[in-house]
């Protein structure tokens, strides 16, 4: 993609421990005495491919990627159908990102996401605003209970017939009601043809709804490895079906603890997913934060403009100590 720095490998590698049965796999690159910086991937479940790596310059950054729970190569997988997902909350990967800031020495640091990475990037902030340095923010999301509304109901509006399959793959008792939650008892069915079948609806209906804007698309979560769709299936659906285990406008209502702290927001004007009063509404109650928005560009950070964008914000804190 134009505008991203070359290609990097990680300088260390690891497995952090959490002791309550995770394994979360991390990573380290550019400058080992850089700004220190954390990668806050999407999805849930997407995991932090080496694309993150190049939004840095890795002359001045040093940069702490991570896989969530559950995805990438953490363990266990929860593509694993007997995989416990009761210690796999919002509330669990704050203490993770706490725990690798320790593990990595650092006292404070960048904080940068994208989509779901976003809401997990403003609920770290507000909740250890003294350990964050600067936050950078793309496709914003705050998984409120409207928000996962939009997505499995209202989208409904703009691809109907879409939505229509997607609705009519689980169970006529559920489809009036929690659309995620529905999917996430399929996605825990006993009988895996049942799972498969979820995971591949939901992730066509993904594909469905971030593709809103003009170009050729890559190859979509409906075309990815099925034990990868199963990750991101049931990550997804089991975050959004408790709304990220936030109280509904908690992020909007806290943004107060982010004061002093600057932040920059990137958003696509034609993100139909995340629509963008979502970015718009944050930067309203955070005063030291710069919202911009790219004419063109939908949802994640692939367009040139989203890519400029971010990596003008990253250059700009560079240098801020």
């Amino acid at each position: 993609m134009a505008g991203l720095y070359p290609q990097i490998e990680p300088y260390a590698t690891g497995m952090l421990d959490t002791g309550d049965g995770h394994r979360v796999y991390w990573e380290a690159c550019g400058d080992p005495d850089g700004k220190p910086a954390v990668v806050l991937h999407g999805g849930p479940g997407s995991g932090c491919t080496p694309g993150w790596r190049r939004f840095f310059d890795p002359r001045v950054y040093r940069v702490v990627l991570f896989d969530q729970r559950g995805c990438g190569r953490s363990t266990p997988s929860a593509a694993d159908p007997d995989a416990d997902l009761s210690t796999n909350t919002t509330h669990h990967l704050i203490a993770d990102i706490e725990r690798l800031r320790e593990l990595h020495g650092v006292d404070r640091w960048l904080v940068f996401g994208g989509s779901w990475g976003a809401t997990l990037g403003l609920a770290y902030a507000e909740a250890h605003p003294d350990r964050v340095s600067e936050v950078v923010l793309f496709s914003v999301t705050s998984t409120s209970r409207r928000e996962v509304e939009w997505i499995t109901r209202d989208m409904g509006r703009v691809f109907p017939e879409q939505w229509r399959r997607f609705r009519d793959a689980v169970p006529e008792e559920m489809r009036d009601g929690d659309l995620a939650a529905a999917y996430a008892a399929l996605l825990a069915d006993p009988d895996p043809a049942v799972r498969e079948r979820a995971a591949l609806e939901w992730c066509t209906w993904e594909d469905t709804h971030v593709a809103t804007v003009p170009g050729p698309k890559g190859p979509g979560l409906r075309d990815a490895d099925p034990r990868f769709r199963m990750v991101f299936a049931r990550l997804v659906t089991h975050y959004w079906s408790h709304a990220a285990w936030l109280e509904d406008g908690a992020l909007l209502r806290d943004a107060h603890r982010l004061a002093g702290i600057p932040g920059a927001l990137v958003h696509g004007c034609l993100d139909i997913s995340s629509p963008p009063d979502i970015a718009w509404n944050l930067a309203r109650v955070w005063p030291d934060a710069t919202l911009t928005l790219v004419d063109g560009a939908g949802h994640g950070g692939s367009h040139t403009g989203m890519t400029e964008a971010v990596v003008a914000a990253l250059d700009r804190f560079a240098s801020r100590s």
